[in-house]
């Protein structure tokens, strides 16, 4: 199985997304340490994703991808991975159909956590971290619209897209992520 996980920042998808793939039997991938993993590995990606990232820019779509394609090529991937945070965006997504398109791996499902703004602030405020302030959350949520609001229409056209309801505990939260995994399981 081949899943995306997409959710504002503190929709709770981190929490959401570790449990799910040790539920299913699948790799996490976050975008955010195979960046990490890549420079550390030291290879020609990860040193070129580290001359945006040292500069605070946006580590550009292709040089994503090429790391994204790379770690899907690791044998771990074959029985399928969830993806936590990526795509970001339109051109994101629509890349990555045609890597998976390549390899006879499409996306099967899509999950989107829904929280309102003012729980979102909640959950952000609570974690007390330094850049967790009430307009660093604002410009996050606001970029997290513009870039996220295609990406949900494009998976809602392809008939993968679930929305879950993010608000309650972490267990009833779940319960519904594995209520919407479970018809594309069979």
């Amino acid at each position: 199985m081949r899943i995306v996980f997409v959710g504002p920042p503190g929709s709770g998808k981190g929490t959401q997304s570790q449990r799910l793939k040790d539920d299913i039997g699948v790799v996490h991938l976050s975008t955010g340490e195979m960046l990490r993993e890549a420079l550390y590995a030291g290879t020609s990606l990860g040193i070129r994703a580290a001359q945006f990232a040292d500069v605070g820019k946006l580590v550009p779509d292709e040089v994503v991808l090429g790391i994204v394609v790379d770690r899907l090529e690791q044998s771990d991937c074959i029985q399928g991975c969830l993806f936590d945070g990526f795509p970001r965006t339109l051109a994101q997504a629509e890349a990555l159909d045609g890597i998976l398109a390549e390899r006879g791996m499409p996306l099967d499902l899509v999950l989107a956590l829904q929280v309102p703004d003012e729980q979102i602030f909640k959950r952000l405020a609570a974690r007390g971290r330094a850049d967790d302030k009430p307009e660093t959350i604002k410009e996050r949520l606001h970029q997290y619209r513009d870039l996220t609001a295609p990406l949900l229409e494009y998976y809602l056209r392809r008939g993968i897209l679930r929305q879950i309801d993010g608000v309650g505990t972490e267990e009833e939260v779940f319960a519904r992520v594995q209520q919407a995994v479970l018809p594309a399981r069979h």
